[in-house]
């Protein structure tokens, strides 16, 4: 077997085949895939990323500087906010750049970034800007680091809430190669749905190193028939304000419903021909429970035979009820595991409520049927202790 030539530079400057990156520079990277992707679409975009160092965010900057020479080619414009608010307040503004037909590109598609915390600071901007919405050809990625242990924060951060209270759709990547992905889907996800769509980091996630493929066309995204308003649902000029609510919440979070079923965001990951009971989960607690049914010796074909399903809900908010019923019927239990906040489990008690008593699972979360503490909703907590 001969070995190809390799350069450091490979990460920026390849564009197929493996590569070998950290979360950080998947970050990067992905902006450079949405470019090549636009452009083999005909498209003449241009990205811009701004906000706010912190960790676990704290190398996206580090990464972006370090990759200078080649963001010019790939239009892609890295500004630092001066803080929080006013990054966001940009990536807003770039949403606007081809709202009067005068612009230099088709669009511009944004990434924000920022810590928790930065999130709470900050959410009264963001929240107006997913209110105004994005552009059809632009779309806003707002990357969340969060801290569960309160290793660098002084405040626990968990941006579920936050990116629900917003109405903002949210992914969640369990992986090095989810963040090219699920970057990927979160543009199309934006410009299909007219929001800006959250995304959730933790330090075990963007602090990784992993193998990644890094063909920019890998990637296959649907859109899926979804029926609009006759104006649409993009940001626009003298908007009136009474009615972004409604756009928002009869428009925009349906379709991204739709977008996330049409492209597998929630999916199933442990199967079985008899299943009895199923495992819902998101982002890194997924990959927790799966290095936890390794250390506790059972593989994949021995869930199978024990009749244990998974669920891994790669965007937790709008939560997809639909999914949910169809990957419970007929289960005689349902454990959530997640970190933090009970976020899941009480929208998946609220969907399975109405079935009836014959197929209604027990739902078990954070605490047993007896009100004991199963997972620690405090600090966090990893496959050790799942496996317990």
């Amino acid at each position: 077997m001969t070995l190809s030539a390799f350069s450091l530079d490979d990460k920026y400057q390849s564009q197929t085949g493996r590569l070998y990156l950290t979360g950080s520079q998947a970050l990067v990277r992905v902006a450079m895939l949405q470019y090549l992707r636009d452009k083999a679409a005909g498209l003449n975009t241009a990205s811009f990323i701004s906000g706010y160092r912190g960790s676990p965010m704290h190398n996206i900057d580090k990464e972006l500087w370090r990759a200078n020479r080649f963001l010019a080619e790939k239009a892609l414009h890295f500004i630092p906010g001066i803080n929080e608010d006013l990054a966001a307040t940009a990536c807003l503004g770039t949403q606007q750049s081809a709202m009067y037909g005068d612009g230099t590109h088709d669009g511009v598609f944004a990434m924000w970034y920022g810590k928790g915390p930065g999130l709470d600071r900050s959410i009264d901007a963001v929240r107006h800007a997913n209110m105004h919405g994005s552009s059809k050809h632009g779309g806003v990625l707002v990357v969340v680091g969060d801290d569960h242990a309160m290793k660098s924060t002084d405040v626990p951060a968990a941006c579920e809430t936050m990116f629900a209270d917003m109405q903002m759709p949210m992914l969640y990547p369990s992986s090095v190669q989810e963040i090219i992905d699920f970057g990927l889907l979160g543009w199309a996800l934006s410009r299909f749905s007219g929001a800006w769509t959250g995304f959730k980091i933790v330090a075990d996630t963007v602090d990784a190193a992993a193998p990644v493929d890094g063909d920019p066309h890998r990637l296959q995204i649907t859109l899926p028939d979804f029926v609009f308003p006759e104006d649409g649902v993009h940001i626009r000029a003298g908007d009136r304000w009474l009615l972004q609510e409604p756009r928002l919440r009869k428009f925009k979070l349906p379709a991204a419903l739709a977008f996330a079923r049409t492209n597998g965001l929630n999916r199933v990951v442990l199967r079985s021909r008899r299943p009895r009971i199923g495992i819902v989960s998101s982002g890194k607690a997924a990959l927790d429970v799966r290095q936890a049914l390794i250390e506790l010796g059972i593989s994949d074909t021995q869930a199978a035979d024990m009749g244990l399903v998974m669920l891994q809900m790669g965007m937790p908010y709008p939560f997809d009820g639909v999914a949910v019923r169809d990957f419970a019927a007929g289960l005689e239990e349902v454990i959530v595991v997640e970190e933090k906040r009970r976020f899941m489990e009480g929208r998946l008690r609220d969907v399975l409520y109405d079935l009836p008593d014959g197929q209604r699972p027990r739902v078990v979360g954070r605490m047993d049927q007896d009100g004991n503490e199963i997972l620690p909703g405090c600090g966090e907590f990893g496959a050790e202790e799942i496996a317990r």
